[in-house]
């Protein structure tokens, strides 16, 4: 074990090769002790199957594995949720390929699954990857913008869980629920503010202040925010890939004063 730090780095939101991370939960793992991060949480897409295999890889590094909110992984609601969760992403691959078909982009699905380590949950990123490979965009972001956003041929709404279906999910498996980057889901403050209730309302727990996806003000509306409403305050990198990612493991700032951390009851 490594010896304890005065101030331990965390880093709450990561992926694997188990959903659309390019590193296999054991590198993930490794990379995040080599990095200097003291508690990861691998954090995977409606998938778990990637948890033991980050555990044992924990227990060699000395890092502390939180299993993605501190879940029980053979909870069976939690697991027949996800299970539902992945047929529906399975559906949506099929239309987001008819999408790009229409624009001209044949064989979309067939070079997505060429990308894909789990075979039971193709996403938007897979898809991004195999047209980022053909010379279609010149990388992730650019893919994204022209064809898988909203209003662009490639665009099919994901069937969610709704807030409460989620939350109870989580703490049936004995977990934490985390808001993931909620700057993504409303932008204005307004919009921030009625996720945030809604979130709470349904029993929510914390929320991700400190995210690659958020803007500074946003993250000053957050933690004003989880004040407002009594919620913890968590942060990661979402890493998926050294190369892809805007955060590497670890890479950052520490969460403001005047938050309560989500580790504090752990």
């Amino acid at each position: 074990m490594r010896p304890p730090r005065a101030v331990p780095v965390f880093d709450l939101h990561s992926h694997s090769t188990a959903s659309d991370g390019v590193l296999s939960p054991r590198a993930v793992v490794e990379r995040a002790a080599d990095r200097g991060v003291d508690a990861l949480a691998l954090t995977d897409h409606d998938e778990l199957r990637g948890l033991a295999e980050a555990q044992e890889a924990s227990s060699e590094t000395g890092i502390e594995l939180v299993p993605g909110l501190h879940i029980d992984p053979s909870a069976p609601a939690l697991n027949d949720g996800l299970a539902w969760l992945r047929s529906e992403r399975a559906d949506r691959a099929l239309r987001i390929a008819a999408g790009l078909a229409e624009a001209g982009i044949g064989g979309a699905l067939e070079g997505a699954r060429a990308f894909v380590t789990n075979p039971d949950l193709v996403s938007r990123t897979h898809f991004a990857r195999c047209l980022v490979e053909r010379g279609v965009a010149k990388d992730l972001n650019a893919v994204f913008r022209r064809y898988l956003t909203p209003g662009k041929p490639g665009y099919v709404p994901q069937t969610w869980a709704t807030l409460a279906q989620a939350v109870d999910w989580i703490h049936a498996a004995g977990g934490v629920a985390v808001l993931a980057h909620p700057g993504r889901y409303g932008s204005s403050k307004v919009g921030l503010r009625r996720l945030l209730e809604a979130f709470q309302a349904a029993g929510g727990d914390a929320v991700e202040v400190i995210s690659p996806s958020h803007t500074a003000a946003q993250i000053d509306d957050l933690i004003a925010l989880a004040r407002v409403f009594g919620l913890a305050a968590s942060l990661g990198s979402d890493f998926h890939s050294p190369e892809e990612s805007t955060w590497d493991l670890g890479q950052l700032s520490t969460l403001p004063a005047g938050v309560r951390p989500v580790w504090s009851d752990w």
